[in-house]
């Protein structure tokens, strides 16, 4: 689970990170009050979506002139100005695609100083099964760029859990930094607050994009960007509260509902697989038969035909689906189950696009009798790569 800027630096703020003041509006009306809560004379007028690169982003509605997603002020008036551009519009990134993300509440923030911009963040390392840090001196908005061309300047420091953040680790990572003085003072205290709050909470990815230097020579968390691990939340109230549904896709919404494994993605063959490796497969091969895949979505290992239902009207409702593949190896999953399943949803929301079934496992003579004697136009499949041929094939014949 996602959360915006201003509630990120909020949680940080709670174990003792240093923030900037702001306060985050949902109206253009709401502007001037706000900056004038804060100490100024230079205010950031930042737009709050869950997408990277807003600083270089640009709204739709503006025209390919107008600034960014991210814009500083200077006086009260442009304070005003910059949100009520930005309020209702909706911002394009790299990271938002083609379509962009309606702007719908923004964070006016303290402007700060800034002498140096740092590159900080904590994830999860699968390669050593660790929580690690990842540094650079090459803060902002182009770190992108340096991971891709000059990776030698990015440090990936692990953090054995039964030590912690220790003296040398934390040391290490204001070597890499290059912080001295003061700012070295206040990273050797920052790096285990951080820590602490990633793990205490929870996190998927804590990243801060800059962490900025200061002309004082003290350090700020001048953006934060904060995901959670989903199969934690039921551990943290607080964080579930934080949720914004608006920022989420309706479909994958509705799947939360019934505990399904979705993701809706740009192409136009809709996926329902039982898990997650034989679903990435079952995408691989479609794109390799030269489709795009809709959707990724895992009924999981126990579905019933309620949730097999569930699932097949959430692929139906997407209007960018040509047709559906169901792949389906039935081990603690029965095939028959999965059969009624789709048949009920099948009458229920009708069938206007190609359906290519492929069953094996547990049952799966029951399920290909309950499919066959439907009198329903569903297209069998013997394997996956069959399944993939087929649908690909049908949906283009009626493209």
């Amino acid at each position: 689970m996602n959360i915006h800027e201003y509630q990120a630096k909020q949680v940080l703020k709670e174990y003792g990170a240093p923030v900037a003041e702001g306060v985050a509006i949902f109206s253009a009306d709401e502007a001037e009050a706000a900056a004038k809560s804060l100490p100024g004379p230079l205010w950031v007028v930042k737009s709050q979506i869950h997408a990277g690169g807003r600083g270089k982003g640009k709204f739709k509605e503006l025209g390919p002139e107008a600034k960014g997603g991210v814009r500083l002020a200077f006086t009260l008036d442009e304070v005003k100005s910059h949100s009520a551009d930005m309020l209702g519009n909706t911002l394009v990134t790299a990271q938002t695609g083609d379509a962009g993300k309606v702007v719908n509440r923004l964070y006016i923030e303290d402007g700060a100083d800034i002498d140096r911009e740092l590159y900080l963040s904590l994830l999860v390392d699968r390669t050593c099964g660790q929580v690690a840090f990842v540094a650079s001196t090459e803060g902002g908005m182009d770190i992108e760029e340096v991971a891709h061309n000059t990776p030698e300047l990015i440090l990936t420091l692990p953090i054995d859990p039964l030590q912690g953040v220790t003296e040398n680790k934390a040391s290490a990572l204001c070597d890499t930094l290059k912080l001295e003085g003061e700012a070295r003072a206040d990273g050797m205290k920052l790096f285990p607050i951080l820590y602490k709050a990633f793990v205490e909470k929870d996190m998927a990815l804590l990243e801060i994009n800059p962490l900025i230097v200061m002309e004082n020579g003290r350090l700020r968390v001048l953006d934060a960007k904060v995901s959670f691990d989903g199969n934690a939340l039921f551990r943290h109230e607080d964080i579930v509260a934080l949720r914004d549904k608006t920022e989420e896709d309706e479909k994958e919404i509705e799947a939360s509902k019934h505990d399904l494994a979705y993701v809706a993605l740009e192409g136009n063959i809709g996926c329902m697989v039982n898990g997650a490796g034989l679903a990435m497969a079952t995408m691989d091969i479609i794109k390799l038969y030269g489709a795009e895949p809709a959707n990724f979505l895992d009924v999981g290992g126990g579905a019933t035909k309620e949730k097999v239902t569930s699932a097949f009207k959430i692929i139906t409702s997407d209007p960018n689906v040509q047709g559906i593949l169901v792949n389906i190896f039935g081990g603690i999953m029965r095939c028959d189950v999965i059969a009624e399943g789709v048949l009920a949803a099948v009458k229920e929301v009708g069938l206007q696009v190609p359906l290519v079934v492929r069953l094996e496992g547990t049952n799966v003579e029951l399920g290909k009798k309950i499919i066959s004697e439907s009198g329903m136009n569903v297209i069998p499949a013997d394997d996956l790569d069959d399944a993939a041929q087929k649908i690909v094939a049908a949906v283009k014949e009626v493209a």
